[in-house]
């Protein structure tokens, strides 16, 4: 009985690796849009969770997934259980990204080089951290399935989101900044994988 059991174990470790393995699609420019976003004809707050949600913009992308990471604790994890470092052009390029390191810790994404692939400022500006706040049950599961490697298509909103203790948590609003405040905060209402 034990033997199946571990048997099991290790079989359900085995596709749970398998179905969260990176992807690799080969050399070459797998996204050249870049991330959509535009003003906002009418804006209502909205209460979610306890907080309140500013949406300050429409945003939309179709982006290469650099990384994922999941939290677990904390309060911006209420709010946002999943962050997605996103690559668009040169950043959706395997052999680019072949030859940069990348990591997601504390809420940010983190990248080094030997010598650069590309000039530096392609790389910040053809990438970001995201944080991702899943509007519904269906895009939650849909987020759930996302994976180093997927091409992803998100349509939402940026948003701030205010606590009632004076708490804040603020969206940029940039694909050109960098650093401490970057990080888009997006109202993900959907979200679905391509199949290449």
């Amino acid at each position: 009985m034990k033997r199946w059991l571990l048997i099991l174990v290790v079989l359900g470790g085995l596709l749970r690796w398998w179905g969260s393995r990176p992807i690799d699609y080969g050399p070459g420019v797998l996204v050249n849009e870049v991330p959509e976003q535009s003003r906002l004809l009418m804006t209502n707050d909205f209460d979610w969770n306890n907080y309140q949600v500013e949406p300050i913009a429409e945003f939309s992308l179709k982006a290469r997934v650099l990384g994922r990471e999941d939290y677990r604790l904390g309060r911006e994890a209420d709010i946002s259980p999943t962050d997605l470092a996103l690559g668009w052009g040169v950043m959706s390029d395997y052999a680019v990204l072949e030859q940069i390191r990348i990591s997601q810790r504390n809420r940010f994404y983190y990248w080094s080089v030997d010598s650069f692939p590309v000039p530096r400022r392609q790389i910040e500006t053809n990438s970001a951290n995201m944080h991702m706040i899943p509007a519904n049950e269906y895009v939650a599961d849909q987020l759930d399935e996302v994976v180093e490697g997927d091409i992803v298509h998100i349509r939402g909103k940026l948003v701030n989101v205010k606590g009632a203790d004076g708490w804040y948590w603020n969206s940029s609003l940039s694909r050109e900044d960098t650093g401490r405040g970057a990080c888009e905060l997006v109202w993900v209402e959907d979200l679905w994988i391509e199949k290449v």
